[in-house]
């Protein structure tokens, strides 16, 4: 599929400068060197990481893509194809390389515009299947239908990270069993990396933490608790992310800034003290919408990590 990439697309807007493809093809082929910024410094949020026992490297920060997302549209596909691919290219110029998606955002294939030229092996991706059928989705019922569709969206014959969306209740095991069981078949066909789920509940969370089946947790967490999206209070959170970390699974932070209620910029920098520096996370997704905010979260967790 990656074969037909540059036939596609070929336009001026997705054309990779040789600046950017600089950035990217700096990086040793194993992902562990930090791109080194226009200031002379390596950025740590560009850093690869290992996502537990799964073995699949991450940047430390992804861009998400699903601001406000619903219906396979966001945030981030309102602002237009032009806009979208500029923020991705501001990404890989500063070497953040892992990519946050699903289908619920509809940005998988504004990502494969976006990324068009650059080397696959160069990025991440991680997107979710909507194990649900709304007025929007036609859910199979399984994995092996959604992870092809997501393939040819993304022009890609394999993913890193595949999750089950939006777990809302403890009983998400039983409930989406047959999804699990084909997305370990693709596990061992190589074609998913890694498996897990992204979760929106307490209890969901808990049941993810414990199961041997799950690699990755998508998790919300920051330092305010309930009033910022958490699913529950920092102090019956915190725990159980820890021991999921501590039993080699990867996490990944989502609302560190709260879905935007962490507005304030000191704010945001407890939030990302918090979440950094107690080891809550691997890495952590940010639904940046543009060049500014892009450069701005690199900075601060740059000044987090360095401190």
């Amino acid at each position: 599929m990656s074969d037909s990439r540059t036939r596609e697309h070929a336009s001026s807007a997705s054309a990779v400068s040789r600046r950017q493809f600089a950035s990217v093809l700096g990086a040793t082929a194993a992902g562990g060197a930090a791109t080194v910024r226009a200031s002379g410094a390596p950025s740590k949020a560009a850093e690869w990481v290992t996502l537990g026992k799964s073995g699949v490297r991450v940047t430390r920060l992804a861009q998400g893509t699903g601001f406000n997302g619903g219906g396979r549209s966001s945030e981030h596909t309102r602002i237009g194809m032009r806009a979208f691919t500029s923020m991705v290219r501001r990404d890989i110029d500063l070497g953040v390389t892992f990519m946050d998606t699903a289908d619920l955002y509809g940005s998988h294939q504004y990502l494969r515009r976006a990324l068009d030229g650059v080397p696959r092996e160069k990025y991440t991706v991680m997107t979710k299947i909507w194990p649900r059928t709304e007025y929007w989705n036609a859910y199979s019922g399984g994995a092996r239908a959604e992870v092809d569709r997501f393939r040819k969206e993304l022009n890609t014959d394999f993913l890193e990270i595949v999750l089950l969306h939006c777990m809302m209740n403890d009983q998400w095991a039983q409930d989406f069993a047959r999804g699990m069981d084909e997305l370990n078949e693709l596990k061992a066909k190589g074609i998913v990396k890694a498996v897990g789920v992204s979760c929106h509940d307490f209890g969901a969370l808990k049941i993810a933490c414990a199961s041997p089946w799950v690699d990755v947790i998508l998790a919300r967490i920051n330092h305010v608790g309930k009033a910022a999206h958490m699913d529950a209070s920092v102090e019956e959170v915190v725990p159980h992310l820890k021991q999921a970390k501590a039993s080699g699974k990867g996490i990944i932070g989502m609302k560190i800034f709260g879905a935007g209620r962490i507005s304030k910029p000191e704010e945001r920098d407890a939030s990302l003290r918090f979440v950094f520096r107690n080891g809550l996370v691997d890495a952590v997704t940010i639904g940046m919408l543009s060049e500014a905010e892009i450069d701005d979260t690199v900075s601060r967790i740059d000044k987090t990590l360095a401190g």
